[in-house]
């Protein structure tokens, strides 16, 4: 049942994609990089169906992954992302207005962004990966060790580059917007909106501390010794992790327990387990296939 639900997670990924590129990018020379921002660039200059160029660059990328990033494993996924969203642009561009539905250049890069992200968030959460420039990014830091950012920024930036020459650099600002919105969406449907706060506490008084947390928050601590190097004294190191919503209650029980005590309160983007959400697999990744085998195997090692 989780590889049907994958599957389809790709299939909606891959439809929403098409959609994106005949609706918002194509009709206004939108490149935000990728193998999209190369068939929109070719299709402006030779007039060339924008599937087929989309398609024609995917497939040697597909090999390449193949050889280089996860054979078979990383072909069956990638193949049906690549088919649906590539393929399906000139399929889905012939039920969609001619020229997209808004001639405004800002609305299109957002809503390019946003639209794009959402696609790129399901693919993730199916275990699917594009073909795309992505690969070309992740073989060149494979190949020189350069992070993968890096890779990405060069690879997209090129292309990018590209567009401004051949559209206008106005239209390269915009596919630059378009590019950061898709990150930001992207990492929101893959992780969720949950922000929690994550609170370290430095006190003398570990043990009363940590027992108020735990009666009037209710939420486990983690404790360990610590050292003030400039004092050489020993303190007490607690973390705990607790919504944001109670910030506020978590200031007022530490500093009833220990007013003396140092309190830090940082941001996390999600806790699993315990109080919060459960510590289990949703959607299974290809890459993830481990078995008690493979664990009795990593603690041997």
């Amino acid at each position: 049942m989780g590889a049907v639900v994958d599957y389809l997670l790709i299939s909606v990924a891959g439809l929403i994609a098409a959609l994106n590129v005949a609706l918002f990018l194509a009709p206004h020379r939108i490149a935000p990089g990728g193998v999209s921002g190369i068939g929109i660039i070719i299709n402006a200059i030779t007039g060339w169906s924008l599937s087929l160029v989309m398609l024609s660059f995917n497939v040697p990328l597909l090999a390449l992954g193949f050889r280089m990033l996860g054979g078979w494993r990383f072909l069956r996924r990638s193949l049906l992302y690549t088919i649906i969203s590539s393929g399906g642009v000139d399929i889905v561009a012939r039920f969609l207005p001619h020229g997209g539905i808004s001639n405004d250049l800002l609305l299109n890069a957002i809503y390019a962004g946003v639209v794009g992200g959402v696609s790129a968030g399901l693919l993730y959460r199916g275990g699917g990966a594009g073909a795309s420039t992505g690969i070309i990014s992740r073989v060149l830091q494979r190949l020189t060790g350069m992070p993968l950012s890096q890779a990405y920024l060069c690879v997209d930036g090129v292309i990018i580059v590209f567009a401004a020459l051949l559209f206008s650099w106005e239209a390269a600002m915009y596919a630059l917007m378009t590019l950061f919105i898709w990150g930001l969406v992207a990492d929101y449907v893959l992780e969720g909106p949950g922000v929690i706060r994550i609170a370290t506490i430095v006190t003398d008084h570990g043990d009363r501390v940590a027992g108020a947390i735990m009666k009037q928050l209710g939420y486990g601590v983690t404790a360990w010794r610590g050292e003030g190097k400039f004092t050489h004294q020993p303190h007490d190191v607690l973390f705990t992790t607790i919504n944001r919503s109670q910030v506020n209650e978590l200031r007022e029980v530490v500093a009833a327990a220990d007013p003396g005590a140092l309190l830090v309160i940082g941001q996390g983007h999600q806790a699993l387990g315990q109080r919060f959400r459960p510590l289990q697999p949703r959607f299974r990744s290809p890459n993830i296939a481990l078995t008690t085998d493979d664990v009795a195997d990593g603690e041997a090692r």
